[in-house]
């Protein structure tokens, strides 16, 4: 006969092999999932003009790898290696280290990033989302590239007064729709003030480096690389207020103005590497939020070198 103290063991061992074929059979729903969220991920990069101000294009440096000038008034900054690379790029960063940075402005260590790297607009996208970048990230091609030193002049290249500098000008907090608004204004306004970031090149800063808010979205003559950033409010005489719907979604796919003109500099490429492949859908509702935005009249002149 067979003893009864059998049986128990038996069940446990069917137990142990059902709970492994769950496992085994999880395995490719989870490799999905991480694969949809590095898609999600790298969409709103593109949003996000596909970071370019970290690919050094002027040197055909690999994508996101870092050593990209940025001209401001305050001195030259570089792009930072966002490539998961072990030792000069993100390898060694968690996921909790990256939404920090991103939502806070502090790097693993703690220490204070520069504002050029624009969290005080990313600090209001979703953790989602964050969760989703950090995903596409770890799929770029990895590039041992060391980063550069910044070249900033005076106290604009200290660290120790950033912490100051937040409180006068930074202030975390994830986006909140407005109940009163519509889906589409909402969607717009998420993607303009947090994941698109508009607000930092197209709005100009005070002599501390500050966004002037007043003037929000009015243009900047000291934009990146030295470049004019132009009005984006609705003003017709210097703004975007004769442009329709369609001009915008127009621009975004192709980069080309109402007026035939096309854009050039950065714009270009956060154009070919990014807002083209936005979906049609976002264009409109970035639109319906410029639209709704106060017109202010501000005509920008290039100040000589």
């Amino acid at each position: 006969m067979k003893s009864r103290s059998a049986k128990p063991w038996i069940a446990a061992k069917l137990w142990m092999a059902l709970c492994a074929a769950a496992w085994l059979l999880s395995l490719p729903a989870q490799a999905q999932e991480r694969a949809t969220a590095a898609e999600r991920g790298e969409y709103l990069v593109q949003v996000a003009g596909g970071c370019r101000c970290h690919t050094d294009q002027k040197n055909n440096g690999a994508a996101l790898a870092g050593r990209r000038s940025i001209k401001t008034p305050f001195g030259t900054l570089y792009g930072t290696n966002l490539t998961p690379a072990e030792k000069t790029g993100l390898g060694q960063w968690s996921e909790a280290d990256f939404i920090r940075a991103m939502t806070e402005g502090l790097d693993p260590q703690g220490s204070h990033l520069f504002p050029v790297f624009p969290y005080p607009s990313f600090t209001r996208m979703a953790r989602t989302d964050l969760q989703d970048i950090w995903a596409f990230l770890g799929t770029v091609t990895p590039v041992e590239q060391p980063n550069r030193e910044h070249a900033l002049w005076g106290p604009f290249g200290w660290r120790f007064p950033l912490g100051l500098w937040k409180r006068l000008f930074f202030t975390p907090g994830s986006f909140r729709p407005e109940p009163d608004r519509s889906p589409e204004w909402n969607r717009g306004a998420y993607l303009v003030r947090a994941v698109a970031h508009c607000a930092e090149c197209h709005t100009p800063r005070n002599l501390m480096g500050g966004l002037k808010q007043d003037w929000a979205y009015a243009g900047s003559s000291d934009g990146p690389e030295g470049e004019l950033a132009p009005n984006i409010t609705p003003d017709e005489a210097t703004g975007i207020g004769s442009w329709r719907e369609l001009d915008l979604v127009w621009f975004f796919q192709t980069g080309f103005k109402p007026d035939g003109d096309d854009v050039q500099g950065l714009m270009s490429e956060l154009i070919e590497y990014g807002y083209q492949f936005m979906r049609e859908s976002d264009m409109k509702a970035i639109y319906a939020y410029l639209r709704s935005l106060p017109p202010i009249s501000n005509r920008l002149v290039k100040k000589k070198e």
